[in-house]
């Protein structure tokens, strides 16, 4: 079965258009118009997926694609380089099997190489694990089966414990004693403009000196950062930008491993994006949540139905979202269409224009932030097609993020989603699931933190992850 035009198979128009953006592509609807043409070829062939991580644990991910030969071979190639794109961002790995049609495979393994179209993605995957990214080709039947042990990870509250949130201006700290906080606090702190890891050593550990005060003894100490982190071991961590290259891995990487031996107490330090997920978690008394914060850049977390941190990398920041050819470029990775300029600051700065609000471009972005949201509080129109624009972006993003992830609540939450504008936000994205997607209405509930979710804490919940050693 050949289209007349094979170029619009990742390219239907949504039923619900961005108000800000009608070029926009969702991949959602991308992905499901291609599945529904390969189920009608004539010829189709399976793919496995299978990204491995550290300590060989193994996720797979299966899909249909066309035969090669077919007048959309490009399309099949595009539709499976943003489908490797999202799951290695998803879930991380240092070595992608792919099981299927070797002209593909092939494909895939030009893509993502060093020096290839998605070079930088590869780069950080070898920084993140420490070794040379793979492609391996093979037929689907020989590709490895998944292989995963995750230990839960959180929402232990037995003993004396200490939590810390690194955030990019405070540092957040708790002290837990049997569930309870006896002690919290915030410290300013400004990480990124300082370029001596000693002291951020210093201030982190004066932090749980402070807090510990308030406790009869310490069995454990628990961390939420914004990064990566594999093994407590730091891997990519904006916090620590300042420190020279040559230091990092030297000094930063190796910084919670010395805390640790300091305290000689066990210690696990977590995405703030899984802590995020696991603090509404414990405040819902629910499993199965994908938290998607909204700030500086997109942050994201996930705890399985079984109430477990995976050890996933849900790095959504550099997903796509967006098929468009006049997508959104991201400065960083160069990739067009991806979640940093559809779910933070930077969106709001990119379609401030668009709305016809004029705030110069060298006002920060946090001020832009600031400045609509007092448009919004004022009842501005078009303040509120900015946050509208955002809502679609957001419904159909969780679409896509329900095929491979496993979830059943969603918690919007960071400044973006702030005051009357979050209220749009969530309205929208649950109007594009009414609309094109309904079989998730009834299976996707969106929460906006709410008071009870704000008192667990972000460094209470931090202090819950580690098991203590006598469980």
């Amino acid at each position: 079965m050949n289209p007349p035009d094979p170029h619009l198979i990742l390219d239907p128009t949504p039923l619900v258009v961005p108000p800000l953006d009608p070029g926009f592509r969702p991949l959602a609807l991308g992905n499901q118009h291609y599945a529904r043409w390969v189920a009608a070829a004539d010829r189709r062939e399976p793919v496995v997926l299978a990204l491995e991580r550290q300590d060989r644990q193994t996720v797979v991910f299966r899909t249909e694609v066309a035969a090669p030969g077919s007048v959309a071979d490009a399309v099949t190639e595009r539709y499976l380089e943003r489908f490797v794109k999202l799951l290695l961002w998803q879930v991380g790995g240092w070595k992608l099997t792919f099981g299927g049609p070797s002209p593909f495979g092939e494909a895939m393994a030009r893509a993502y190489h060093r020096d290839g179209l998605r070079g930088f993605d590869v780069r950080l995957m070898e920084t993140v694990y420490d070794r040379p990214f793979e492609v391996v080709v093979c037929p689907a039947a020989e590709a490895p089966a998944a292989s995963e042990s995750a230990v839960p990870l959180g929402g232990h509250l037995d003993g004396c414990r200490l939590g810390f949130d690194l955030g990019a201006s405070d540092y957040k700290l708790a002290a837990v004693q049997d569930g309870r906080a006896v002690f919290t606090t915030e410290l300013p702190w400004d990480p990124k403009n300082e370029a001596d890891p000693e002291v951020h050593y210093r201030k982190i550990h004066e932090g749980l000196q402070l807090a510990a005060q308030h406790l009869p003894r310490v069995d454990a100490i628990g961390g939420s950062a914004a990064g990566i982190y594999v093994h407590n071991e730091v891997k990519v961590a904006s916090l620590f930008r300042a420190v020279p290259p040559d230091v990092f891995p030297v000094k930063v990487k190796p910084l919670f491993h010395r805390l640790q031996q300091a305290w000689n107490v066990p210690l696990e330090v977590a995405n703030d994006g899984d802590v995020t997920a696991l603090a509404a978690a414990m405040a819902l008394k629910v499993n199965g949540i994908l938290g998607i914060a909204m700030g500086s850049s997109q942050a994201a977390g996930y705890l399985d139905p079984q109430g477990r941190i995976l050890g996933w990398l849900n790095e959504l920041a550099f997903a796509p979202v967006d098929l468009s050819h006049g997508a959104a470029r991201d400065e960083w990775s160069g990739d067009q269409g991806v979640g940093a300029q559809y779910f933070s600051q930077q969106a709001v700065g990119r379609l401030l224009r668009s709305a016809g609000i004029d705030v110069p471009e060298t006002v920060p972005l946090p001020e832009r932030l600031q400045r609509l949201q007092a448009l919004m509080a004022s009842g501005d129109t078009r303040a509120a097609r900015v946050y509208q624009t955002i809502g679609v972006y957001l419904g159909y993003a969780l679409a896509q993020y329900a095929a491979t992830y496993d979830y059943q609540h969603v918690l919007i939450l960071g400044r973006v989603t702030t005051g009357p504008g979050g209220d749009h936000i969530v309205d929208l994205a649950g109007k594009v699931l009414a609309t094109e997607f309904p079989e998730l209405v009834d299976r996707l509930h969106l929460h906006l933190p709410d008071e009870q979710t704000k008192r667990v804490g972000q460094a209470v919940a931090a202090a819950s992850l580690p098991r203590l050693s006598t469980q």
